[in-house]
């Protein structure tokens, strides 16, 4: 069906199209972070068991949680960002903290054209492959105060 919504597209009289950007050259690849096939576009996934009650989907919609944990990844690639995060995880998880704030930086859009987001992208498979995905209980977009769109809550699991 798409083939046929292309095949019946025509140029705009009077208007040419703006040039392609050159192809950029071939990087040289660094090996993917464990447990890691493929960084997809798409928004994050939330890991098994991630229905919180009421009461923390309105606290944390509202930003009236403070976070006991910050993770900023700015400034690194997939691979040290993958473990910059399994280490916080550990550390949250043996102080027995409840919510972590990952700063990973707005998503593309409208207004963001520049095609980033990479690490976004993956946190959700990275938070379900982890070793830790068992003391994670959801994974929630963060409120304006605490980053908005650029960051993420990760609401970990009470110790029994």
């Amino acid at each position: 069906m798409w083939a046929r919504v292309v095949a019946s597209v025509r140029p705009l009289e009077g208007v040419t199209p703006p040039p392609l950007p050159p192809e950029p050259a071939p990087k040289e690849e660094k090996p993917a972070p464990p447990k890691l096939a493929a960084v997809k576009a798409a928004p994050v996934r939330k890991p098994p068991g991630t229905t919180l009650d009421g009461t923390w989907d309105r606290r944390l919609s509202r930003g009236a949680v403070a976070p006991d944990l910050v993770v900023d990844l700015h400034g690194h690639n997939l691979a040290t960002a993958w473990h910059l995060l399994d280490r916080r995880l550990e550390q949250a998880i043996a102080a027995e903290a409840r919510l972590l704030l990952l700063v990973t930086g707005k998503p593309p859009g409208p207004e963001r054209p520049i095609k980033r987001g990479a690490i976004r992208a993956a946190i959700g498979d990275w938070l379900a492959a982890s070793r830790h995905s068992g003391a994670v209980a959801a994974v929630r977009t963060a409120h304006p105060r605490h980053g908005g769109a650029g960051a993420l809550y990760i609401v970990l699991r009470r110790r029994r």
